[in-house]
């Protein structure tokens, strides 16, 4: 997971030069940062995809995410099941 890490910072960093202590302490939080960004991403999308939850776009502002009201029945039963399941918008991905 590290050297993933590590050369996925490099890949999108390719004029990077920095010390062992400066990748550790500064690159990596960027590195994870992308990580969970791009995560939080994709589960977003699955959400949005199965309806539970809303995506609005306003003129010059990011997508906002919502519950859907009509669907908190259902995201509360997904919620329960993925308390004891996988995340499915996870998919099969190596860590």
């Amino acid at each position: 997971m590290v050297t993933r890490q590590v050369l996925g910072y490099f890949v999108r960093n390719p004029k990077a030069v920095d010390s062992l202590e400066g990748i550790a302490r500064w690159r990596m939080v960027d590195e994870v940062l992308h990580l969970h960004v791009s995560a939080t991403h994709e589960s977003l999308a699955w959400l949005v995809e199965r309806g539970l939850l809303q995506c609005t776009y306003g003129p010059g502002h990011q997508p906002l995410f919502s519950l859907d009201p009509v669907q908190l029945p259902e995201a509360e039963k997904l919620l329960a099941e993925l308390t004891v399941a996988p995340d499915p918008s996870a998919g099969d991905k190596e860590d």
